[in-house]
């Protein structure tokens, strides 16, 4: 904002940069969950291995945390004064 961002866009960066680790995180996740998921399956007398449904309900959960988590930080880092933060910095 010194530099003359308005404060949607540092909204934006900060949202952009955690969604960006949330994906990462999702793309290891998911084919982790499923890999250990079999492999208990293999491993356990009548358990299910594979149940989309809550693969994709846990998904929407972490990811609708992760953006409450994230919308806190972004609504600071936008409503600092900018002379403050230079002076800390």
């Amino acid at each position: 904002m010194a530099l003359g961002a308005d404060r949607p866009s540092v909204v934006r960066l900060v949202l952009r940069g955690a969604f960006l680790q949330i994906l990462i995180g999702l793309a290891i996740g998911i084919p982790a969950a499923i890999g250990c998921a079999h492999l208990i399956a293999s491993q356990l007398y009548q358990v299910k291995g594979w149940d989309p449904l809550v693969l994709a309900a846990s998904v929407v959960t972490l990811s609708l945390c992760a953006l409450v988590a994230s919308i806190i930080p972004a609504q600071r880092a936008a409503s600092i004064d900018p002379v403050q933060a230079l002076r800390i910095e």
